[in-house]
C-alpha cells in the first residue's frame, strides 16, 4: 500500500512538472506569437555580437563569458522596446534600421580586428579619407568571408517580415494603450537585465571600462553595443577634457615628471655627436626575418649584414596603436604614446612636441624628412612641420610613373635612387644634416609578387631514387600564402637597401655618417601562417597536428611576442669595435629618443622612455592596450595573465606595480598631447633665448 501510495505522488509530482512545463513553453510560444519582430531582432542582434567575439577573440575565456550577453541583451532590448510605440504595419521599418545599425557596429569592428587587432573607434573616422589610397590593402587583406556573415541579422528580419505580410499578421488591432504597456514592460525587463548585469561587475572592470584604452577587455565584459557607446562619448572626451580639464591634467603632469630623475652619462654619450644621419622607417620590417633562409638563401641578407656588423637591439618593440605607421613616427620622433582616442598624427598636429628633428637643429643640424607618397596621407604634411623638419619631400618631388610603382606608390628601389641626388644636394648646402627616409614597397597586402623579383619559398631536395637517379623534389612550403608573400616582398625591399646603402657609400655620404634602421611595425599576418611556417608537413603539403611529436606550439603569446621588430644603429667602420654588439635588453620605440639624445648630446626631459644603456636589463615596455614586457615577463592585461620568458614566476605586488606604472604613463602621455602640456614649457624657452639675445 506504501508503494503505491509512493508511485502515486511520484506521478503527481512528474504531472505537476510536465503541466508546468507545457504552461512554460505555452507561454512562451504565445509571447513570440505576439512579438515576433522584437524576438527576431533580439535574437539576430545577440547572435552577431556574440559571433564577432568568437571570431575576434580566441580565449576559453571569452567563449565561456556570459556577461556581453547580458550586455548586449540589455542594449538591443532597450532599443528594441520602442518599436513597440509604433503602429504594426510601420514597426519593421524601425527594427530594420535598428537592426542594420547594429549590423554595421559588428562588420565594421570584424573587419576592423582583422587587420589592427582591436575594436574601432568613432575617433577614426577621420582615417576614412584615406581608404582610397590603401583600398587594395583592404580588399585583398582584410575583408573576408566572416565580415559578411552577419547580414544574416537583417536578411532573417526581412525573411521573417515576408512571412508575416503573407499570413496578414499586421492587419491585428493594437490599441494605443497596449502599444504603450509592451513598451513599458520591455523597459522593465531591460532595466531587470541591466541591474543583473551591473552586480557582476567587479571595481577592475569598471576602471578599464573609464580608460577604454583595453579594448578587448571591455568588449570581453561589456559586449560590443556598449563598447562602441561608450567609445562615442570617449571619443567626444578629449574634445570636451581640452575646455575644462587642464589645470587637473597639468598637475598630474608636473607631478609625474618632478619625480624623474636626468640619466647620468654613460660610455656612449656624445659617441656620435657631430656625425650626420641617415634614419630608415622600415615598412612592415619584423625581427624574424633576419637569419631566415629558404633554400640556404637569405631573405634579408642586407639587414643581416647591418645586424651583424653594427649595434642590433633584438629585443625591440613597436608600440603602434590604430596609427600603425604614424603611430611609431610620433614615437620614435618623442618618446610618447600614441593618443588613447584618434592619432596624434590627424588629431593633434597642431600639438607642441619636443622631437628629435628640434634637438637635432637646436645642435645646428639641417633636417629633412622624405616619402615618396601624398604628403596628407596620415596628415604627414601638417605633422612633420610641427615636429620641427625643416623640409619634406613628398610624391611631388618624385617622378612616379606606372612602370616605377609597386603596391602603394613609388617602388623602394627607385625611392632610394632618387633620393640620392636630394642628399647629395643637401650634404653639399649643409654643414650637418639629419635625414628621415620612409620606405613603402613592404606594404601590406604583399600581392605584386611578379614585382618583386625572384625568391623562392618554397623547399627544394635532391632525392635519389631506387634506380640511382638523382632528381630535385619541390614541396610547396610557404608558396601561396600570405606570408610567403611577404617574404617575397621584404626580400625585395631589403635589395632595394643595399642598393641605396651601396650608393650612398659611393658618393661618399656614409663616411661622417650614422645609420639607423627601425622596423615600423609587424606585418599583420595570420598566425596561420606561422604555424604552417614552424610545423609544416612537407610529406602531405599540410600543417602538422598538434599531436604529433615534432609539432611546435606556437600560442597567441608566441604569436604577440614575435611582432618584435628590428631596430639598428650602424657606421662603415662600426665592424669589429666595441660598438659592434648585440643588445638583447628589451627595449621600446619610446626608448628610441633619450637612447640617442644621449649618443648625440641631447636631453628631453618631457621622454616617456630610458636610454638603453643606463637603465639596461630593469627596462619596461608598455603597449598602447595596457600589455606590457620585461625581460622576464610578458603580461596579458587582457587576459589578466602572464608569461614567464625565462622560467621564473612574478609576485602579485609586481604585476601591480607595473600596471599602474603603466596605466599612469598612457595617461600623462595622453593628457599631454590632448591639452598641449609641452607649449607652456616651449613658451618659457622662447622667452630665455629672447632675454638671452638681448644680453
Amino acid at each position: 500500500m506504501k508503494s503505491v501510495k509512493m508511485k502515486l505522488i511520484k506521478l503527481k509530482n512528474k504531472t505537476i512538472k510536465f503541466s508546468k512545463k507545457v504552461v512554460k513553453e505555452h507561454l512562451i510560444r504565445e509571447y513570440y506569437k505576439k512579438n515576433v519582430l522584437f524576438c527576431t531582432f533580439v535574437l539576430t542582434c545577440i547572435v552577431n555580437s556574440t559571433l564577432l567575439r568568437f571570431f575576434c577573440m580566441h580565449t576559453m575565456e571569452n567563449y565561456l563569458s556570459i556577461k556581453p550577453i547580458i550586455a548586449d541583451l540589455m542594449i538591443v532590448t532597450f532599443v528594441g522596446s520602442f518599436g513597440y510605440l509604433i503602429k504594426p504595419k510601420n514597426r519593421f521599418t524601425y527594427y530594420l534600421i535598428a537592426e542594420i545599425f547594429f549590423t554595421a557596429i559588428c562588420m565594421i569592428n570584424s573587419v576592423y580586428y582583422t587587420f589592427y587587432t582591436s575594436f574601432a573607434s568613432v575617433s577614426m573616422l577621420s582615417l576614412t579619407q584615406y581608404i582610397g589610397e590603401v583600398g587594395d590593402a583592404v580588399v585583398e587583406n582584410v575583408i573576408q568571408l566572416k565580415d559578411l556573415i552577419y547580414l544574416i541579422g537583417p536578411i532573417t528580419l526581412i525573411a521573417v517580415n515576408t512571412k508575416l505580410k503573407r499570413i496578414n499578421y499586421y492587419k491585428k488591432v493594437e490599441p494605443k494603450a497596449e502599444r504603450k504597456k509592451r513598451t513599458i514592460r520591455t523597459l522593465s525587463a531591460s532595466g531587470i537585465i541591466a541591474l543583473l548585469f551591473i552586480v557582476t561587475l567587479n571595481s577592475l572592470d569598471v576602471t578599464r571600462f573609464i580608460k577604454q584604452w583595453n579594448r578587448e577587455y571591455i568588449v570581453m565584459r561589456f559586449g560590443i553595443y556598449i563598447y562602441q557607446a561608450n567609445d562615442l562619448v570617449t571619443s567626444l572626451q578629449p574634445k570636451i577634457n581640452a575646455l575644462f580639464g587642464y589645470d587637473q591634467a597639468n598637475k598630474k603632469f608636473i607631478e609625474y615628471f618632478s619625480e624623474k630623475e636626468e640619466p647620468s652619462k654613460n660610455e656612449y654619450s656624445n659617441i656620435f655627436e657631430g656625425k650626420n644621419v641617415v634614419v630608415i622607417h622600415g615598412e612592415s620590417m619584423q625581427t624574424n626575418v633576419i637569419g631566415l633562409k629558404f633554400n640556404g638563401q637569405e631573405v634579408t641578407p642586407n639587414l643581416n649584414r647591418l645586424a651583424s656588423e653594427g649595434m642590433y637591439f633584438s629585443n625591440f618593440y613597436s608600440q603602434v596603436s590604430v596609427g600603425t605607421s604614424s603611430d611609431t613616427e610620433l614615437t620614435f620622433t618623442t618618446s610618447l604614446m600614441p593618443t588613447q582616442s584618434g592619432t596624434a598624427f590627424v588629431s593633434y598636429s597642431d600639438r607642441t612636441y619636443n622631437s628629435i628633428p628640434k634637438e637635432m637643429k637646436k645642435k645646428g643640424y639641417y633636417v629633412y624628412s622624405m616619402h615618396a607618397n601624398n604628403a596628407d596621407f596620415w596628415n604627414r604634411r601638417a605633422m612633420h612641420e610641427s615636429l620641427g623638419y625643416d623640409r619634406f619631400y613628398s610624391k611631388v618631388d618624385y617622378n612616379v610613373t606606372k612602370e616605377n610603382t609597386i603596391g602603394l606608390g613609388l617602388s623602394d628601389k627607385e625611392f632610394f635612387k632618387q633620393s640620392i641626388s636630394k642628399i647629395e644636394k643637401e650634404s653639399k648646402e649643409h654643414d650637418k644634416w639629419y635625414s628621415l627616409l620612409i620606405m613603402l614597397t613592404n606594404h601590406t597586402p604583399f600581392s605584386e609578387t611578379e614585382k618583386y623579383g625572384e625568391f623562392d619559398v618554397s623547399i627544394k631536395e635532391k632525392v635519389t631514387k631506387e634506380d640511382g637517379v638523382v632528381e630535385e623534389v619541390t614541396y610547396p612550403y610557404m608558396e601561396n600564402t600570405k606570408l610567403g608573400n611577404y617574404f617575397k616582398s621584404i626580400h625585395y625591399a631589403d635589395s632595394a637597401l643595399g642598393e641605396f646603402i651601396d650608393n650612398l657609400d659611393k658618393k661618399g655620404l656614409l663616411d661622417n655618417t650614422v645609420f639607423i634602421l627601425y622596423g615600423d611595425h609587424d606585418a599583420r599576418l595570420p598566425k596561420k601562417d606561422y604555424n604552417r611556417l614552424y610545423n609544416y608537413d612537407k610529406e602531405h603539403d599540410k600543417v602538422l597536428d598538434s599531436t604529433d611529436p615534432n609539432y611546435k606550439e606556437y600560442d597567441s603569446y608566441q604569436y604577440e611576442l614575435g611582432r618584435k621588430v628590428p631596430f639598428i644603429i650602424w657606421t662603415k667602420d662600426m665592424k669589429g669595435t666595441d660598438l659592434n654588439k648585440e643588445n638583447t635588453n628589451v627595449m621600446g620605440m619610446y626608448d628610441v629618443m633619450p637612447t640617442l639624445g644621449n649618443m648625440f648630446g641631447f636631453y628631453n626631459k618631457y621622454g616617456l622612455g630610458h636610454d638603453i644603456f643606463s637603465i639596461k636589463d630593469k627596462n619596461i615596455v608598455v603597449f598602447p592596450n595596457g600589455n606590457w614586457v620585461t625581460n622576464d615577463v610578458y603580461y596579458n592585461s587582457q587576459k589578466g595573465e602572464y608569461l614567464s620568458l625565462n622560467g621564473k614566476a612574478i609576485s602579485e605586488a609586481d604585476i601591480k606595480k607595473n600596471n599602474e606604472y603603466s596605466t599612469k604613463l598612457l595617461d600623462v602621455s595622453n593628457q599631454i598631447i590632448v591639452f598641449n602640456l609641452l607649449k607652456q614649457d616651449e613658451d618659457e624657452n622662447k622667452v630665455i633665448e629672447t632675454q638671452e639675445k638681448v644680453k
